[in-house]
Parts: structure tokens; sequence; C-alpha cells
């Protein structure tokens, strides 16, 4: 079905849904699921999430990527089969995937950052590009599997820097090694999708988003994790580009879009199999400096210093998503504005600091999460 398919009467009756329900502990309550990238920052919440509903989580990655990390601190391991691989090995990746079995594969594992790219291209090519493909051909050999989501960025779209947003039949590419690997990605999986999956009880989307903030996020050169340092050590936070415009949200967000996506592909495949756009509301598609006087608010005493670097590679300055199918069809939309996503990622990290348990504290904010009307 295409992207635009759906009739007006269909997207009318799809809002009879709440567009801020949950995804559903009776579907993943004993389901088999094998998660790419466990052992990151996105998909460490994830595994968490799921194993808190009742999931049998499989996981396959590489070592945490930071120390400090999300994984390590919240004991994700607890309660899910841990493997440690590449999904550059075709072969490991697809043992790995035959022993789980599972009825659902969520492919999060990927080098996610825009800077580093420019430093290690071949790197980031080999893991965003060849990855989904090792990932779908471990899927094809395997089998068994009933609903696949392949991750990649809202930086998968040809960059026009067009004041309104993208939607999912837009051109894919980018501009920097990480933003053009994340396009290749989502033609990767067009590609295999029809080329194998097609009838073959195996339903395949992608899910697009970016800019995702919350705890346990260490990675470098990100505007939270740098800020969230940079106030716990007393300096000042350095800022680059105060005034590009990101689609910013809580890393809950784009999850639960990710679980609801996953439970329609299993409910009807047809109709879900294709990409789909999980960002936040316009009013929350705002610049770097606005988030950063969010960031210091929540932080007493916390500095700053704007800074643009000489020579620093190009970035999109402005890039956000049109979600229009995703608020009609699943339904989807954020429960959280970003100043809530603000302060609650502010929070975790203090906890972190007063060395609570992490565990405990990151089921709490999910718990909050889910507490919403």
């Amino acid at each position: 079905m295409g992207e635009w398919s759906r009739t007006v009467e269909e997207m009318v009756m799809s809002d009879v849904r709440d567009p801020q329900r949950l995804p559903s502990s009776s579907v993943w309550a004993g389901r088999r699921v094998f998660i790419t990238g466990h052992t990151g920052f996105k998909g460490s919440w994830l595994a968490l999430w799921l194993s808190s509903m009742g999931a049998e989580v499989s996981g396959y990655a590489l070592a945490p990527p930071s120390e400090p990390n999300l994984f390590t601190l919240a004991n994700v391991a607890h309660g899910l089969a841990h493997g440690i691989g590449d999904v550059c090995d075709l072969a490991a990746l697809q043992e790995s995937m035959a022993k789980a079995k599972p009825e659902v594969v969520l492919h999060l594992a990927a080098q996610s950052l825009v800077r580093r790219s420019y430093r290690e291209p071949v790197e980031t090519y080999a893991t965003n590009v060849m990855g989904t493909v090792h990932l779908l051909e471990a899927v094809r050999r395997v089998g068994g599997v009933r609903a696949v989501v392949v991750v990649t960025s809202d930086k998968c779209y040809e960059n026009r820097e067009w004041i309104w947003g993208y939607r999912e039949g837009d051109a894919m590419g980018g501009y920097d090694p990480y933003s053009n690997s994340k396009g290749c990605a989502e033609l990767v999986t067009s590609a295999l999708r029809r080329s194998f999956f097609t009838d073959s009880g195996t339903a395949i989307a992608s899910a697009r988003a970016g800019n995702v903030i919350g705890g346990g996020d260490w990675a470098e050169d990100r505007l939270l994790p740098d800020a969230m340092r940079a106030f716990s050590a007393a300096r000042a936070l350095e800022v680059r580009s105060p005034g590009a415009i990101r689609p910013w949200q809580h890393v809950f967000e784009p999850l639960r879009g990710y679980l609801l996506l996953a439970e329609a592909l299993i409910e009807d495949p047809a109709a879900f199999s294709e990409g789909w756009n999980f960002g936040p509301e316009d009013a929350d598609c705002r610049s770097v400096r606005e988030v950063v006087d969010l960031a210091v608010s929540c932080w007493p005493g916390a500095q700053v210093d704007y800074k643009p670097p000489v020579g620093a590679p190009h970035e999109a300055h402005f890039l956000k998503l049109d979600c229009t199918k995703a608020h009609h069809r699943l339904p989807w939309q954020p429960r959280w504005r970003l100043a809530e996503a603000v302060a609650r990622t502010a929070q975790w990290y203090r906890a972190c600091a007063e060395q609570r348990d992490m565990r405990a504290f990151s089921l709490e904010q999910l718990a909050a999460y889910g507490s919403l009307a």
C-alpha cells in the first residue's frame, strides 16, 4: 500500500483510537524479540521497556559505546539474553538470531554520529548500510520472523532546508556520510522488502526519528549529553550552532512509535510495511539556544559559553518531519512536550550523580511516562 493511499474515511476512523496510547503488555508479554544495538542509548531504553512488559528479549550489539553508559548503570542485561557481536559479521548475526527464534526484530545498531562519520566514513557506511543488508538477510535465512522495524534517522531525507516537514515519500539523500548512509539504509530496506519479502509472512517497516534526548546518553557531540557532563563538573557548556533548529523529543516518544508500529505490522502486515516518521509537534522544533536555556533552568549554577568552532564540518541548519501519517494511522502523537522532556532528562542525570539505583529510577521514569492520561 502506498504512503498516502488510505482513504479519508479510514484516517478519520483511526482517530477513534487514542493517539497517545501505549504499547500493549498483552501483545509483548512472552513474545520473543530480537534487538540489534541493545547496548546503545536508544537500544538500552527499548530493551528495558520490553523486558518490563514481559517480552523475551535477545540482544546483539557491540560493547556499550561509552563509559559510563545506560546499559551498565541500569543493569539492562538483567532478564535478557545479552549477546556481543557486530552487524557487519553476517554469520555471527545469523547464528545469534537463529538461537533467539524471534517473532519481532528491532534493528537499532548503527554508527549514529554526524561528526564521527566525517572521521570514519568507511565504518559509517559499513555499519549503517551493510549492517542493514546483513540484518535483513539474516531475517530471510532464519525465517519465522513476523515483523521487522528498521530504525534509520530523520536525516535520511535530502535536506533542502525547507520550512515544512519532510513526508515519507520525499527523496532520500544526505549531505554528510552519516545522513547519506541512513538514506542508503532506507533504500536497502525498500529494495529488499520488495525483492524478497512480498507474501513471505514477514512484514518490514522503517522508522525515522532524530534528535532524541533522555537520561543515559553519553555520546560525543550531542547537546544534552555535553550539557550534563559540563554542568555535573561545574564547567561552562561550549555550544556550537546556537541558531540551528532541530526536532527535539524525549527518547520515549520514538521508542513508543517503534513498538506501536511493530504491533501494527503483526496485526495488518500489508498496510504498515513502509516508512514512518516519528517527530515532535511543530512547536517543539526549537533552536539549540532555546534547548540550552531549558537545560540551564533545570540545573542551578549551570554556565554556557557560545563559541562556534572554526572550521567545523557541515551540519544541517533546519530539518523537521511531517508525522501526519503516524498521527492518523497508528495513531501516535508525542506525550511529553519539550520542557517536560528536558526536565526529565536533567532529573535522570542528577539521580545518577547522586548514585541512585539507576535501574529502579529508569523504570520509574518509564512508569511516569505511562501514567499520563
